[in-house]
């Protein structure tokens, strides 16, 4: 049993029908998967945005349909371009013998000690991992803990992180999810010290060469 549950009515209203029935208070979907075929419904619009910003597409939710549960991941949510109202909702009835792809958003906790002593910054890659899963090991979250960067330079790598044999990752082991980084000012200010040292290095050689030519 999924964690959410929302409520369908079969629906009858199809293509220029479907304003009607949004003028009306409802939202027209459909629920597809690999073991059912696609069923026409519609929800009423409160229940159905409350749902959705609770589940997100990560969590499963039971779509009730004549008294029967498909659970289900909302896959394609339609919305209007101006006032973001919802307008479709695609459903993917899962199978739960069957793996899927589910893009898993990544969340920073805690702070980098480096950070919070202002000698390092923070530089993060991309925001969401693909996994695919049986449906019963889908996650909402995958989280990272910053407060385990303790040094410049220290980083996590997508391989760094434990998701189970169940679980493939469909992206580089080697790709940087997060990693402290020297400050731009601290870099720019070693870079002029370098100049320096090199133009007095310069110099030293030159009064060498002046005092070889005056022994001379």
């Amino acid at each position: 049993m999924a964690e959410f549950e929302l409520a369908a009515e079969v629906r009858n209203a199809h293509g220029k029908q479907n304003r009607e029935l949004r003028r009306q208070g409802f939202v027209p979907g459909i629920v597809y998967g690999p073991s059912n075929d696609p069923i026409s419904v519609q929800f009423p619009y409160r229940a159905i945005e409350v749902t959705l910003m609770n589940a997100g597409g990560t969590n499963l939710i039971d779509i009730v349909v004549d008294g029967k549960a498909y659970p289900s991941l909302a896959r394609e949510v339609q919305r209007d371009v101006v006032r973001g109202d919802i307008l479709h909702v695609d459903f993917l009835a899962v199978d739960a013998s069957q793996r899927i792809r589910v893009e898993v958003p990544i969340i920073m906790e805690g702070r980098s000690p480096v950070v919070v002593a202002r000698e390092g910054i923070l530089i993060t890659g991309r925001s969401a991992l693909t996994l695919e899963v049986y449906p019963d090991d889908i996650r909402d979250r995958i989280l990272i803990d910053l407060s385990q960067l303790t040094e410049l330079g220290s980083e996590v790598l997508v391989g760094d992180l434990e998701f189970g044999e169940n679980v493939t990752v469909h992206s580089d082991p080697n790709e940087m999810l997060a990693k402290i980084v020297q400050p731009a000012a601290a870099r720019a200010e070693e870079a002029e010290l370098d100049e320096l040292e090199g133009e007095e290095g310069e110099e030293t050689d030159e009064d060498s060469e002046e005092e070889e030519g005056e022994e001379e």
